[in-house]
């Protein structure tokens, strides 16, 4: 029920299997998913729901109270939709690209590809859900008003609006991968100036919220309740993937932070320019631990050498142009060796390249920074 980072599917205008579940849309680009656990999910709440159907409207048939515990399980799948929607319209008006959005067991995701940059940019995410589920709710209850309190109708109603308000008084819970606890971290984020601090203060609040929700399924068999057993069932999963969510998210802000004490200087390789028609052979030769940028004649660059393709190219074709194995130089491949070093673990993170090119503020080459360099030094300095 909660906007997260962390891929996209491709797949025709009808719906496929992927590997998070069933492609049901698109919207705006993005992939939206139904993965197998909404289905296992939805029948612990029809299950647990039925008969608290029947003590609401004792005239009810059995059957009818099925039909309306089933629907009750797809207006609380389509509150969620609807809710990871406001989160990933949200984002794509930020400008922060969507993978995919994908419903699952009783909640859902927006896996965003990127983290916000900005901690105001991560509260507007994150608030856009729950007001999009206030809002359904707040409607639904008016117009339960307009219609019998004692017929179907009025139930599927009632159903609509408590789904809804469920889902976003329960999201605005201060703990993380709720979206509560992103309000946390973006609020601690913007007084500290540091993310991770935000992040812990977070994690810790989803222990919280976890607790809670077992003391409270526990309260409600203690005292009789009801809807215990619907409380119970809902309770036990949702603070299983509460206390899961939060272990992720200080996982990957782990994975995402620079080591204090870590220079970008001391994992850069020496970068060499050679031309780019070097021979293959020759430029492989140079290489020797350093990156090498390829220049054409007329200054441009022609890329970095791709000492994979290199060697390949070498062992049938030694005099073959080096630029023939080089690998182009894009902008998400340059980076600025004055960058904090967060934005440099996440750039690398994000883009699909083995090597980048790092460039002084003049914009003049001042090194070669290897993803595996990268990798290795954050693994020695987190464990």
């Amino acid at each position: 029920m909660a906007a997260t980072s962390e891929q996209g599917t491709g797949g025709s205008r009808q719906a496929v299997l992927s590997d998070g579940g069933l492609v049901l849309f698109r919207v705006a680009g993005v992939p939206v998913l139904l993965a197998p656990s909404w289905w296992i999910g939805s029948l612990i709440v029809v299950v647990l729901y039925a008969p608290l159907v029947g003590r609401l409207l004792p005239d009810a048939s059995t059957l009818t109270s099925w039909l309306l515990a089933a629907a009750f399980a797809l207006l609380l799948g389509l509150s969620v939709l609807l809710h990871e929607l406001g989160h990933c319209i949200a984002a794509l008006r930020l400008g922060i690209p969507v993978r995919r959005l994908r419903l699952f067991l009783l909640g859902g995701l927006s896996e965003v590809a990127r983290t916000p940059k900005r901690p105001g940019h991560e509260g507007l995410v994150a608030a856009a859900g729950p007001a999009v589920s206030l809002l359904l709710g707040g409607f639904c209850g008016l117009l339960m008003f307009a219609v019998p309190p004692d017929g179907a109708v009025w139930m599927l109603i009632a159903e609509c609006a408590v789904a809804n308000l469920a889902v976003g008084v329960f999201n605005l819970l201060p703990g993380l991968p709720l979206d509560g606890g992103r309000l946390v971290r973006a609020g601690v984020w913007a007084a500290t100036g540091i993310r991770s601090k935000g992040t812990r203060a977070a994690v810790a609040g989803g222990g919280v919220v976890a607790a809670g929700l077992l003391v409270w399924a526990l309260w409600g068999l203690a005292t009789g309740s009801p809807d215990r057993w619907l409380r119970l069932g809902v309770c036990v999963v949702t603070a299983w993937f509460v206390i899961l969510g939060a272990r992720s998210e200080l996982a990957a802000e782990r994975r995402r932070g620079w080591p204090e004490g870590l220079v970008l200087a001391e994992l850069v390789r020496p970068v060499l320019q050679l031309p780019a028609e070097s021979p293959v052979s020759d430029a492989l030769a140079a290489s020797a631990g350093r990156g090498v940028v390829l220049v054409r004649a007329d200054g441009v660059a022609a890329g970095l050498l791709d000492i994979g393709a290199a060697e390949r190219l070498a062992g049938s074709s030694p005099h073959a142009p080096a630029e023939l194995a080089a690998e182009p130089i894009r902008a998400e491949t340059v980076l600025l060796a004055s960058e904090p070093g967060e934005e440099i673990v996440e750039r690398v993170r994000e883009t699909p390249a083995w090597q980048f090119l790092v460039v002084d503020d003049e914009g003049r080459p001042a090194g070669v920074l290897r993803r595996d360099d990268l990798r290795a030094a954050l693994n020695r300095r987190t464990r």
